[in-house]
């Protein structure tokens, strides 16, 4: 395979591991602030997530660690549009709320 090709399937991997595993954070905070016992949400997510992120990159690095530092800049830019994402929806979200408090 194109050592091009391969980069670049290893950035998009990573970007994808990391929306994985941030989206799954967002989610699990979601469900675990409602729940009776978010110790179990929050624990059985941490091991899931690592599980999927670490085996995902074991896999794209290939004993390439090009390839691993690649799909690591990718999760961290998943990082950022996850934050920024939750973040905007957050706004959004607040400003409904504000404006359902006023209502006469």
């Amino acid at each position: 395979m194109n050592e091009t090709l391969s980069q670049m399937l290893a950035l998009v991997t990573g970007v994808l591991l990391g929306a994985i595993f941030f989206g799954g954070l967002w989610w699990t905070v979601q469900k675990g602030l409602s729940s009776k016992q978010p110790v179990f949400w929050f624990f059985g997510s941490l091991l899931l997530r690592m599980s999927i992120v670490l085996t995902g990159f074991y896999f794209v690095s290939c004993g390439h660690w090009e390839r691993l530092l690649i799909s690591l800049l990718g999760f961290v830019i998943a990082r950022s549009i996850i934050t920024w994402l939750t973040g905007s929806l957050a706004q959004h979200h607040n400003s409904l709320a504000k404006e359902a408090s006023h209502a006469p």
